[in-house]
Parts: structure tokens; C-alpha cells; sequence
């Protein structure tokens, strides 16, 4: 994997790696064996496989009727199937006990590597097992297998492949183009996809709603009425308007303290509600 800061495809954060693509492209060509040969070593890694179309994505159903659901690490069988079709290509179920895969696609429309190194540059990347080249020119990056499910950033050319799904091995290819390991760890953790979608696709901060003109509550007894009925998420912010629309109208003492009441009953802490009365009269102070 290039390593050039002009490049945008990145490498792994934490540095340079062991650089196996003449290794691999060599035994693609000379050894037919080579595909049974890596199936063997990732079960015995405790990395379900099963094999998959020649050049191809697709389970190979005449060997995997159930698709991912037939992968295994039993040697015996794995040893059958790729005795019976040597050009199938390996797939790994990914997912616990196996492997998660952040999937950086590489497409004519676009491609995810300035989120993958966004990713990068928030430290989600430390703890990557591998990183493998895909035949797009993309980029799969081996994390410690979890429970989590599968998911897609679509708008970020970015696909998390987890419990349920499997992705394509080294050494095998796809329109005649492999899939290579250009980088690898010992040891990797696991990555938390909750957490990269909150990286890229951060929420939005919810927003301010007030009544409009002509439906604004009148007097303090209406303001805690409205104030009673907000929900969770826009709770303070309906504090902060009613609050400064009481005090513009001459509300305070008692009155300022029914909306205190109202403001703890749909679920603000005291102490909080409290604050943001007072930034309603200080508003007031600055104002008039």
C-alpha cells in the first residue's frame, strides 16, 4: 500500500508493514494448490471459510448450498472442496470468532478514501490485524472479529462487513485482479461501528422549535402548559423561550418558579432548569 502523502490511499496509522504483493502475485500463477493452501491457514486461525465462484464473489453453490452458513475451519472439508474446484476462490466469515472488515470501495462514481482517512487521522485504525488491496484499487482493513451486525455508509464508500457477512481472501481474484496483503499485525482489536458512524455521519444538533406568532402561548400559566408538553430533545431549548418570553413580560418570583416546576416535571435536572431561567434574566438585564 503506497505510503506516498500524496497518495490518498492510505496506509495503516500506526506504520509501514510487511509487503507481500510479488510473493503472492508469483504463487497465483505457479501454484495451483495456493488457494487451498491460504483456506487451510486462515482456519487455522479459527477463521470460518468456504469457497466461492472462480474470479468470482458469489458462494460456489454446488459445493456451499447455504452459502456463508456452510463455513467451517474443519480441515477435512476444507480440503474436499478446494480438492474437488483448486480455482475456487476463499472466503472468510466474517464476524466472531473470524473477523470485522472496514470495506473502502474504490467505484467510477467515488470512492472512500478521504473518509477511511478521516478514520485514520480519529485513531479507529489502530488495533487493524491486515490490510488487503482489493482488485478496485480499494481497501480492506482486518479488525478482531465481534457480534456487531453488518452496515453501510453509502454516501462514504464505506461498508462494515461483521456477523452475517464474509468477505473475499487473498490470494484469490476477481476479473483476473487479486486481492493482495499489503500490510499485517499479530494482534488487532476490535472496532466499534457505532462509533465510526457517529465519525462520519455525525447527528445533527437538535433544533431550536418555538411556536409560531400566532399560536405563542399568552401569559405564564400558558408558557408552563406548552413547556409541559415538550419531549426530550428540544426539553432546555423550550425552557430558554418560554423562560425569556415570561420574563419579557414582567414574569418573576413565582411565576418564574412554575416553569422551574414544569421544566423538572418533563425530566430536566433541577440544577440545569435552574441555569437556564437565569440566562433568560440575564438576557433580559443585557437586552433592556
Amino acid at each position: 500500500m503506497s505510503t506516498n502523502a500524496n497518495d490518498p490511499r492510505p496506509g495503516l496509522a500506526e506504520g509501514r508493514g510487511v509487503e507481500l504483493t510479488t510473493e503472492l502475485a508469483e504463487s497465483i500463477v505457479t501454484d495451483p494448490a495456493v488457494r487451498l493452501r491460504a483456506a487451510l491457514y486462515y482456519a487455522a486461525r479459527g477463521w470460518p471459510v468456504f469457497p466461492c465462484e472462480p474470479d468470482g464473489k458469489a458462494p460456489l453453490g454446488a459445493l456451499v448450498r447455504h452459502g456463508v452458513k456452510d463455513a467451517t475451519t474443519e480441515p477435512a472439508r476444507i480440503t474436499a472442496w478446494w480438492s474437488r474446484r483448486p480455482d475456487a476462490n476463499v472466503a472468510i466469515a466474517t464476524g466472531a470468532p473470524a473477523v470485522d472488515v472496514i470495506d473502502v470501495d474504490n467505484k467510477p462514481d467515488g470512492d472512500g478514501f478521504a473518509a477511511f482517512n478521516r478514520l485514520v487521522r480519529a485513531g479507529m485504525l489502530a488495533g487493524t490485524l491486515a490490510l488487503v488491496r482489493t482488485p478496485s484499487g480499494g481497501i480492506h482493513a482486518y479488525r478482531t472479529g465481534t457480534d456487531q451486525g453488518c452496515g453501510r455508509l453509502g454516501n462514504h464508500f464505506i461498508d462494515f462487513k461483521a456477523r452475517g457477512g464474509y468477505v473475499i481472501a487473498p490470494p484469490s481474484t476477481v476479473q483476473g485482479r487479486p486481492y493482495v496483503l499489503t500490510e499485517q499485525r499479530p494482534t488487532g482489536t476490535p472496532v466499534d461501528w457505532a462509533r465510526i458512524k457517529r465519525i462520519l455521519d455525525p447527528p445533527k444538533p437538535p433544533r431550536a422549535v418555538a411556536p409560531s406568532a400566532d399560536r405563542a402561548p399568552r401569559g405564564v400559566g400558558a408558557l408552563v402548559d406548552w413547556l409541559s408538553g415538550q419531549r426530550e430533545g428540544n426539553r432546555n431549548n423550550a425552557l430558554f423561550w418560554a423562560a425569556c418570553r415570561a420574563v419579557e413580560s414582567g414574569a418573576a418570583g413565582a411565576d418564574l418558579d412554575q416553569l422551574l416546576a414544569a421544566a423538572v416535571g418533563i425530566g430536566l435536572p433541577e440544577s440545569a432548569a435552574r441555569a437556564t431561567i437565569m440566562s433568560a434574566l440575564r438576557r433580559k438585564e443585557v437586552s433592556g
